[in-house]
């Protein structure tokens, strides 16, 4: 009997009662990368909005990845966007110093500001 092109590659079969099924498995990823909350926010996007995508990710073997890189470019975006956003409205460790609240309320409009454009612009894109 001829070799199928499954079997051709290197693949082989397990017998499941009067079938056989093709031993499968996904391509190990060659780097562990840790995804943070803005990785996992976009894979849960991905999945409930772009499916296709999601499912192309995962079966090539790069969603980690991908997810990873998400996650540090979202990072940075924001990062950079809150330390921008402080120094031209003057919310500095002056200001935490003489009014701590005022200082609380400042930061976190401009934090909430910053998470609104990285979701708009690259999460939920």
């Amino acid at each position: 009997m001829a070799k199928t092109i499954f079997e051709e590659m290197g693949g082989t079969y397990v017998r499941q009662g009067d079938y056989f099924i093709p031993c499968l498995s996904l391509p190990a990823d060659k780097e562990n990368h840790p995804i943070g909350v803005w990785g996992q926010r976009h894979k849960r996007y991905l999945q409930e909005h772009k499916k296709a995508t999601y499912t192309t990710l995962l079966t090539s073997g790069k969603l980690n990845s991908y997810l990873a890189d998400i996650d540090e470019q979202a990072e940075e975006w924001f990062s950079r966007m809150v330390r921008q956003m402080a120094e031209h409205e003057d919310v500095t460790e002056t200001l935490k110093a003489e009014n701590q609240m005022l200082w609380v309320q400042k930061i976190n409009n401009i934090r909430n500001r910053a998470m609104e454009i990285v979701y708009t612009n690259l999460i939920y894109a």
